[in-house]
C-alpha cells in the first residue's frame, strides 16, 4: 500500500520516540462532530487503533459513514474521496477543487506519498484557448447557494424545527459543542467561527497525518493543509423541488393518519410525527440502508449479500409493514418534551461510566444476565451475519455496542438513552427504535430466513472452520449442508475439521456446571499424579467462572508456585487421561512455554499479527468422553465392541507458570470483548502488550511484573491475589468474574 502507511505506526505501536505520551493525553478532540475513520488503504488494526487514539482523546467516533462529519482517511486525491465516498452512498455538492501535492504545507505529514497508479487525479484536459474560466468566482457562488439552503433551514424551516424534536436525532447527547478554529484555539458552537469551519451539513475528508501531527503536538492542528475534499450533504433526490414534495406527501400523510386515530391531538404532535417518519426515510435510505454500504460489493465471496442487507423490509411477504398506519401509529404516545432538550426532556440517571464515557469494556461491570439481553439478542445475530459475510469492521462495532448495552443496568427505554452509551451510534438507535416500535427488526428476519446464511452458519459451526473457510464451502464449492461437507469435501478436510463433524452435534451441546466440575476433578486428580505434587492448582475458567449454567466447552488452568513442576507437563498430563480413557482425541497440543524455558516472550511490533490475542502458553485442546456409563458391563458382555453412549465434548488443558498465573486467570475467564479492551487498553493507555502469558512494553519488549512474583517477599501466594494484581498494575478498578459478560 502507499508510503504514506509507513507513518501509520508511530500511533499503534509506541507512545516512545516519535510521540511524546504527555501531549497525547493533552490532546481533547472532544469538540469535534461525528468522527469516522475510512477504512481504504488501512488494516483492520490501523483503522481499531486510529479509533481508539481518537475516541481516548473525547471524539464522538462512529462506526456508519452516514452521520459522519469529519473523516479521516489514507487517501491522496479529491477524485479517489468522492469516489470511496459515493460508492458507500454519501453525495456532495463540491465545495473544493483538487489540490496540488507538491504545494507548501506545514507538514510534511499533510501530503501522503501513495502510489501514483492508485488514486492520484490524472492530468485534467487543457482549456480551449479564449474561454476564461474564474475558478474562484465559480466556487464561490456554489459555496453560498448551499449555505443560503443551509442558513434557511438553521433559521427555523420545517426540516430544522423538526430535526431538533425527533427521537431519531443523530447527534449525541453531550453537551461538549466546543470546535477549533483554524488557528487551533476552541470555539463554541454559538460563536459564528464554528460555523465557518462545520456549518450544518459540511463534510470533510482529512488525511490521518492530521491526527498523527496533533498527537505529536498536543493540540489540534488547523484542518487547513490536510484537507482532501470537502462537501455539502444533499438529499436523496437530485432534484430539491422532488424532495419538497416527498416532504409533504409525507407530511400529509402523517396529519390524515393522526386525526384518522386521533382528531384531537395538536399540530405540535403532528409534526413530531412527521419529523420522525421522514427522519426514518432519510436516514435509512429505504430498501438501500445504510449498513449495505459497507459490504464490499467487489469480493466475490460477499457479493450475495449486497443486494441484501437490510433490504428484508421493502419484501412484501411482511405483512405488518402493509399497513400504512401499523407504524406511525406508537410514535403518537411520544410527546414533544420527550424529544427537546430542556429539562423535560432530560436523560434518566445514567451509570458513572456513561457519565464518564469509558470506552473500554473492561472499565465497567457487565452482569450475566441484563435488562436489555432481548434487544442484545437482536444485536447479536446481526453481527453473527457479519462474521459469516467477513465484516471484519461491522464486527468489532456491534461486539462494542453490545458490551454496552450488556453493561447498563436499567431497562433503556429511548433512543437518546442509546446515543448516549459509549460504543453506540444512530444505527443502533434506529435498530433500537424498530425494535421497541414493532417489536422485531426486519434486518434480523430476514437474517434468520435467509438459506444462504442459513448454510453458512452450519459450516461455521464445525470446530476447525472458520468464516472464511465456510464462504468457500458456499460460494467456490457450492456446498449447502453439512451432508455435501462430508460426501465432496471429506478428503480435504484438516484431521481436526474431520474430528469436528464427526461429532458435530455432540459439540453443540451445551455442558451443565456440574459435568464442568466433575471433568475438573478429574484433571486436577490426574495432574497431582502426574507432578506428583498435591500443590497443583486448578482452576476452571471461562463461561463457568463467570456464572454461565451451561458451557459450550471446559477451560482448565493447571499451575504451580515451582516453575520446575509445570515445565513440559503438558504431554504427560494428556497421556495419563488418554491411558485412563478420558480423553478420546487430541485436537493441538502446544509446548512454546516449555520450548523458551518459560520465560515470557519478548515483545516484538513486528511480529504483532494482526487478530493475535492467543498466548504462548502450553496448552492441550482435547476431545473428552466419560469412559463409564451406567450399563456398561451389561453391553460389553453382550457386545464386547459396544459403543460408549457418553456425549463427547471440548476440553481445553492450559499450562501456566506462578509468575503470569494473574495474568492467565485474567484472560481466561473474562468474555470475548473484554478481553479485547484489556489489550486495546493496555496498548493505549499503558504502551504495553497484555495477552494470557504476561505482559510486555512495547517499546522495549521487556516483561512487565505486574505481579511482583520477582520479589520472593512479595510474590501472590495465591492465584486469586495474583488476578487482583494484573487490574492493579493496569490502573483498572478490579471486576469479579461475573462481571465480566460481554459477549
Amino acid at each position: 500500500r502507499p508510503d504514506s502507511m509507513s507513518q501509520l505506526p508511530t500511533i499503534m505501536a509506541k507512545s516512545g520516540p516519535g510521540l511524546n505520551p504527555t501531549s497525547i493525553l493533552e490532546l481533547n478532540l472532544s469538540h469535534l462532530p461525528a468522527v469516522y475513520v475510512l477504512p481504504v488503504h488501512l488494516s483492520i488494526d490501523q483503522v481499531h487503533d486510529l479509533e481508539a487514539q481518537l475516541a481516548d482523546a473525547g471524539a464522538p467516533v462512529i462506526y456508519d459513514l452516514q452521520g459522519a462529519r469529519l473523516i479521516l482517511g489514507a487517501l491522496t486525491s479529491m477524485k479517489r474521496a468522492k469516489f470511496e465516498l459515493h460508492s458507500r452512498g454519501i453525495k456532495l455538492q463540491d465545495l473544493s477543487t483538487e489540490k496540488p501535492v507538491n504545494g507548501n504545507h506545514t507538514s510534511n505529514r499533510a501530503i501522503d506519498h501513495s502510489d501514483p497508479t492508485d488514486d492520484r487525479e490524472s492530468p485534467s484536459r487543457k482549456r480551449r484557448k479564449g474561454i476564461p474560466v474564474n475558478e474562484n468566482k465559480k466556487k464561490s457562488i456554489v459555496s453560498k447557494e448551499v449555505l443560503s439552503t443551509t442558513d434557511v433551514r438553521a433559521k427555523g424551516g420545517d426540516g430544522g424545527a423538526m430535526d431538533s424534536m425527533s427521537q431519531l436525532s443523530i447527534t449525541h447527547t453531550s453537551t461538549n459543542t466546543a470546535s477549533v478554529s483554524s488557528n487551533g484555539l476552541e470555539l463554541d458552537e454559538s460563536d459564528p467561527a464554528f460555523s465557518s469551519i462545520f456549518p450544518e451539513g459540511l463534510v470533510k475528508v482529512v488525511r490521518v497525518g492530521w491526527l498523527i501531527d496533533s498527537m505529536e503536538t498536543g493540540s489540534p492542528q488547523p484542518f487547513g493543509p490536510y484537507i482532501i475534499y470537502e462537501g455539502m450533504t444533499l438529499r436523496r433526490s437530485e432534484s430539491p423541488q422532488t424532495m419538497d414534495s416527498l416532504h409533504s406527501v409525507l407530511k400529509d400523510a402523517a396529519k390524515s393518519i393522526v386525526h384518522q386515530f386521533s382528531p384531537n391531538i395538536d399540530n405540535t404532535s403532528s409534526n413530531v410525527s412527521y419529523a420522525i417518519a421522514a427522519q426514518t426515510h432519510d436516514e435509512s435510505g429505504g430498501p438501500e440502508a445504510t449498513d449495505e454500504k459497507r459490504v464490499q460489493a467487489s469480493n466475490p465471496l460477499r457479493r450475495d449479500f449486497h443486494v441484501r442487507r437490510f433490504q428484508y423490509s421493502s419484501r412484501k411477504g411482511h405483512n405488518h409493514t402493509n399497513n400504512p398506519a401499523a407504524r406511525p401509529v406508537p410514535l403518537l404516545r411520544e410527546t414533544t418534551s420527550e424529544h427537546d432538550d430542556g429539562t423535560s426532556g432530560t436523560l434518566p440517571k445514567m451509570p458513572k461510566w456513561v457519565k464518564e464515557k469509558k470506552i473500554y469494556a473492561c472499565e465497567r461491570s457487565t452482569p450475566l444476565y441484563t435488562p436489555n439481553d432481548e434487544f442484545v439478542a437482536q444485536l447479536e445475530l446481526i453481527k453473527l451475519e457479519r462474521i459469516l459475510t467477513g465484516d471484519e469492521i461491522g464486527v468489532r462495532a456491534y461486539s462494542t455496542s453490545i458490551a454496552s448495552v450488556r453493561a447498563h443496568p436499567s431497562k433503556l427505554t429511548s433512543t437518546k438513552e442509546i446515543l448516549s452509551l459509549p460504543g453506540c451510534d444512530h444505527k443502533i438507535a434506529h435498530l433500537f427504535y424498530e425494535w421497541q416500535t414493532t417489536g422485531h427488526i426486519q434486518a434480523v428476519d430476514g437474517i434468520q430466513a435467509d438459506p444462504a446464511l442459513t448454510a453458512l452458519r452450519s459450516f461455521y459451526n464445525i470446530w476447525g472452520v472458520g468464516a472464511k473457510t465456510a464462504r468457500e464451502f458456499y460460494y467456490d464449492r457450492q456446498r449447502r449442508e453439512l451432508d455435501d461437507i462430508i460426501e465432496f469435501e471429506w478428503s480435504s478436510l484438516t484431521r481436526v475439521q474431520q474430528i469436528g463433524l464427526k461429532f458435530y452435534d455432540e459439540f453443540e451441546l451445551k455442558i451443565p456446571r456440574s459435568e464442568v466440575e466433575y471433568i475438573a476433578s478429574i484433571v486436577t486428580y490426574h495432574a497431582k499424579k502426574v507432578i506428583e505434587d498435591d500443590e497443583v492448582e486448578c482452576v476452571v475458567v471461562g463461561g463457568y467462572r463467570r456464572g454461565c449454567h451451561e458451557n459450550g466447552d471446559v477451560d482448565i488452568i493447571v499451575s504451580h508456585r515451582d516453575e520446575s513442576a509445570t515445565n513440559r507437563v503438558i504431554h504427560p498430563i494428556v497421556a495419563a487421561l488418554e491411558t485412563a480413557g478420558w480423553i478420546t482425541h487430541s485436537l493441538s497440543v502446544v509446548t512454546a512455554n516449555s520450548d523458551r524455558g518459560q520465560q515470557p516472550v519478548s515483545y516484538k511490533f513486528h511480529d504483532d499479527k494482526r487478530g493475535s490475542g492467543f498466548d504462548t502458553l502450553d496448552k492441550a485442546l482435547v476431545v473428552w468422553q466419560d469412559p463409564v456409563w451406567p450399563s456398561m458391563a451389561e453391553d460389553l458382555a453382550h457386545d464386547p465392541q459396544a459403543k460408549n453412549p457418553n456425549v463427547h465434548r471440548r476440553v481445553d488443558i492450559i499450562i501456566s507458570p506462578w509468575r503470569t498465573i494473574g495474568c492467565a486467570v485474567a484472560g481466561w475467564t473474562s468474555g470475548t470483548t473484554f478481553q479485547r479492551d484489556l489489550r486495546r487498553y493496555a496498548k493505549h493507555r499503558k504502551a504495553w502488550k497484555f495477552d494470557s502469558s504476561g505482559i510486555r512494553e512495547r517499546g522495549s519488549g521487556k516483561w512487565v511484573d505486574v505481579e511482583r512474583w520477582t520479589n520472593l517477599t512479595t510474590r501472590a501466594t495465591t492465584w486469586q491475589d495474583a488476578e487482583r494484581r494484573v487490574f492493579e498494575g493496569l490502573g483498572l478498578e478490579y471486576r469479579e468474574p461475573w462481571e465480566r459478560n460481554t459477549g
